[in-house]
């Protein structure tokens, strides 16, 4: 046994770090749009973590990134999948304007359920007292443009996000919450999983 910190002969010289690895950084998406980026990886060879143990960890994230907030998913592409899911496990939607499908305040069990099942899909979150009515506005952009309607309109949010769960990344646009204040968020979410927050420069 060391007692000075030397090496052990045969002992790895690496700190081990935890199998995942959370990667918070502020990223430029152009002229006037803040957003900070999420992305979730295993630490040792950089794949993005999927599948149960990932649907996990996001399902953790999203209700410590929200605080208090309301917040809702959109769907706008598989509607019809969405919504016999959604049938199938007693969770709560509406069909908007055009092609968006909105659930409202998922449970953590369900939001889990949602993450898993719809992995490889990509899809929307909005979080802040304006999710309490219906965004018509945005909602029918959504259906025509995708995600991409929210640079026009996170400004009436806490935030928007884009959650794209198979490539690991979840983007949040917001004109409030920086980097420092994301991590600060997450931080207690990720206590129960072997998780280590990064902040790349």
């Amino acid at each position: 046994m060391s007692t000075n910190g030397a090496t052990i002969p045969g002992e790895s010289k690496q700190l081990e770090l935890p199998p995942f690895s959370l990667d918070v950084q502020a990223m430029d998406l152009g002229p006037g749009i803040k957003a900070v980026g999420l992305e979730l990886v295993e630490t040792e060879n950089r794949e993005p973590v999927r599948g149960s143990q990932a649907a996990a960890i996001w399902s953790a994230l999203l209700p410590a990134l929200t605080t208090d907030d309301v917040y809702v998913l959109d769907f706008f592409s598989h509607i019809e999948r969405v919504a016999e899911f959604c049938n199938l496990h007693d969770i709560k939607y509406r069909e908007a304007a055009g092609r968006c499908l909105v659930i409202s305040d998922p449970g953590a069990d369900q939001l889990r359920e949602l993450f898993e099942r719809f992995e490889k899909e990509t899809f929307g979150c909005r979080a802040g007292l304006a999710t309490k009515t219906p965004d018509v506005q945005l909602e029918g952009e959504l259906s025509k443009r995708g995600l991409d309607a929210y640079q026009d309109a996170y400004g009436r949010y806490t935030f928007c996000a884009v959650c794209e769960p198979e490539d690991g990344w979840f983007t949040m646009l917001s004109e409030t919450l920086w980097t420092s204040e994301v991590i600060r968020r997450v931080r207690p979410a990720l206590q129960p999983f072997d998780v280590y927050i990064a902040r790349p420069q």
